[in-house]
């Protein structure tokens, strides 16, 4: 009888009501979820030849300039050794300065050789103070060399999709074959900023570090408008001859949260200024969605003939070196 049942239930001879599948819905209740922002046209002249604003909140490009081209970044390199530290370290080990280090060019805090400081005053150091002594220290101390550190940090780097990125040293020296972009830069520092430890130190406008032994450091935020009545509250600078200066800044203006990359500027802080006032409204500024903005963009480029096409100037050639002919020189 049983085989009679299922012979006929296989050959569809009796019907069997179908109940279709409720499959669950996803549910979007309680997931925050940030608007839009309004796109940012800048009118007024940036000396800066690489620059990026984002709406740290929704992670939208508000205004770029040349923000895929690959430049120099000086003392901005030590995010990269500060993420390293963090993710790998107790911040209350110590770590003791060699001899070595008296040797290491740039912006130091002079460590005293032989003296140990807890990891977490030496990455005070290095995001306070830009401390090039500090980076190596640091870097040393992980790793035991500086080759093996900076090998780390490009495989940090490609894990974290920073495509045009590439890492030669520990502290942001010039060299040819160390260089990113203000777009690797922004989504670096976006990163970074989620580690508390290195919040709290590019924040801080300054602070006293001790050696096991008592020896006291001062350090001292090299960020102007750290110390200025300004809505940056929180940033990291870079100069040295190859990169201009550099100058990252996160910035807070009614509720909203910014970050501002400059690269290769002649004036970073007049260049910053300028883009406060546009952020603040103090001065007129142009906004255009995102959509218009992509029209006009096809709009020109179906207009544009064979003939007035120019070719593109040396230096902005992404995949070749800009820098190639600059030395080593000091970073802040």
């Amino acid at each position: 009888m049983v085989r009679s049942v299922l012979a006929a239930l296989l050959l569809g001879i009796v019907p069997v009501p179908f109940t279709p599948m409720q499959e669950a819905s996803p549910s979007l209740e309680g997931l925050t979820i940030a608007p839009p922002a309004q796109v940012v046209e800048i009118n007024q002249h940036l000396s800066a030849s690489g620059v990026i604003i984002m709406d740290v909140k929704g992670g939208q490009e508000l205004f770029g300039k040349q923000v895929e081209v690959r430049r120099p970044m000086a003392s901005l390199t030590k995010l990269m050794t500060a993420l390293i530290i963090v993710e790998n370290h107790d911040l209350d080990e110590l770590a003791r300065v060699t001899k070595e280090t008296r040797d290491v060019e740039g912006n130091n805090v002079y460590l005293p050789v032989g003296e140990r400081f807890t990891v977490g005053d030496l990455l005070s150091a290095l995001l306070i103070s830009s401390a090039n002594d500090a980076a190596y220290v640091l870097a040393v101390h992980h790793s035991g060399t500086l080759d093996a550190f900076v090998e780390e940090m490009n495989q940090r780097a490609q894990t974290l999709g920073l495509k045009n990125t590439q890492y030669a040293n520990p502290s942001g020296l010039d060299s040819v074959n160390q260089w990113s972009t203000p777009q690797d830069l922004a989504w670096l520092a976006t990163y970074a900023i989620k580690n508390p430890e290195i919040k709290e130190r590019l924040s801080k406008r300054g602070m006293n570090i001790y050696s096991t032994s008592g020896q006291q450091i001062t350090l001292v935020h090299t960020h102007a408008f750290m110390h200025a009545d300004t809505p940056v509250v929180a940033g990291k600078t870079g100069t040295t001859d190859g990169a201009k200066q550099c100058l990252l800044s996160f910035v807070k203006i009614d509720n909203k949260d910014y970050l501002v990359v400059l690269m290769y500027s002649l004036n970073r802080y007049k260049d910053m200024r300028k883009v406060l006032d546009i952020l603040e409204g103090t001065q007129e500024v142009s906004y255009i969605s995102t959509e218009k903005r992509q029209k006009i963009k096809r709009s020109k480029t179906s207009q544009r003939s064979f003939s007035s096409l120019s070719l593109i100037p040396f230096p902005l050639l992404s995949h070749l070196s800009p820098f190639a002919h600059f030395d080593t020189v000091l970073a802040s």
